[in-house]
C-alpha cells in the first residue's frame, strides 16, 4: 500500500518588494553563487511580474508502507520545504502530494499551538482534532504531564513558557499519538542530559510503530540506524535517490 505518493512538485516563494532592481541584482546573485548556475533558472516572474524564487523543482517519488526515508543536503536544499509540503502546510505550485493515513509532524515547536491557552489545553485540543474520546484524551494528557515534567506550569497560558518548556510540550505531545506518517526535521530537543536521553528513547519508540517515516537530518549515525532510503537533495531538486549506504557515501565523499 502506497502511504506518500509525490509527483512533480514544484514550489516557489514570491520575493516581495522585487520592484527593487537592487533587490533583484542581489537574490539573483545570492542564488547563482549557491547554485553554481545561471540565475535565471532560480528567479523567474509570474504572470504579475511578481519574482519568486524556485525551491522545489519536479520532485517525484513514492513511499509504501514500512519505509524509512531519510533526506540528506546542505542548508537551503529543500529539506525543510518538502517536508512541510508533505504535511499540507505549503501547497503545490504544481504537480501534486498524496498522503495516506494519519500524519504526525515534528517541525516546529509551536505548529498547531494556541500559545494563549494552557498546556493542558492545547493537549486537549489536539486530542479533538484527532477524534479521541474523553477516556484516550484523558491518557495522552497524562502521558504527556510524565514525559514533559511540566508539573503546575500545565495550568498556565503556553505563552509564559521558556523556550525549553515549550519544547518539552510540543515534544511530549507530538510523540505521544503514533502517526501513519511521522514526519521529521532534524532533533527537537531541549534540557538537561536526562531529559535527552529520554527524548531519544520515546523518538526511537515512535519510529518504530510508525508504519512510514520521512526525516530531515545532518546525523550520518541517526540516518543509518533509522533509514532504509535516502534522497538527496541539491538546489531543490533529486541529486540521487536510493538506499541509505549507497546514497550517504556518496554524499559524504561529495
Amino acid at each position: 500500500m502506497t502511504r506518500v505518493l509525490v509527483d512533480r512538485l514544484c514550489l516557489h516563494f514570491p520575493v516581495y518588494h522585487s520592484e527593487n532592481s537592487t533587490l533583484k541584482r542581489s537574490m539573483a546573485s545570492a542564488v547563482s553563487n549557491r547554485s553554481g548556475q545561471r540565475a535565471g533558472s532560480a528567479l523567474v516572474e509570474d504572470a504579475r511580474h511578481r519574482v519568486t524564487i524556485d525551491v522545489l523543482k519536479d520532485i517525484s517519488f513514492t513511499l509504501d508502507k514500512g519505509e524509512r526515508l531519510g533526506l540528506i543536503g546542505g542548508n537551503g536544499a529543500g529539506k525543510t520545504t518538502l517536508l512541510r509540503a508533505l504535511a499540507g502546510i505549503y501547497e503545490p505550485v504544481s504537480g501534486r502530494v498524496r498522503v495516506r493515513g494519519s500524519i504526525g509532524t515534528l517541525l516546529d515547536t509551536q505548529l498547531g499551538m494556541n500559545m494563549e491557552l494552557t498546556g493542558l489545553e492545547n493537549i486537549r485540543l489536539r486530542c479533538l482534532f484527532h477524534g479521541f474520546g474523553q477516556a484516550q484524551a484523558g491518557s495522552i494528557a497524562q502521558n504527556v504531564a510524565e514525559f514533559a515534567e511540566l508539573g503546575d506550569f500545565l495550568a498556565l497560558p503556553v505563552k509564559t513558557y521558556s523556550s525549553g518548556m515549550l519544547v518539552r510540550l510540543a515534544f511530549g505531545l507530538a510523540t505521544a499519538i503514533t502517526p501513519d506518517v511521522l514526519l521529521m526535521d532534524e532533533w527537537l530537543m531541549a534540557g538537561d542530559i536526562t531529559f535527552l536521553e529520554k527524548a531519544k528513547k520515546r523518538i526511537e519508540s515512535l519510529v518504530q510503530d510508525s508504519d512510514t517515516l520521512v526525516m530531515s537530518s545532518h546525523q550520518p549515525e541517526i540516518i543509518r540506524r533509522w533509514c532504509t532510503r535516502l534522497i538527496w537533495l541539491e538546489n531543490g531538486q533529486i541529486r540521487m535517490d536510493g538506499p541509505t549506504d549507497a546514497v550517504l557515501d556518496t554524499y559524504l565523499a561529495a
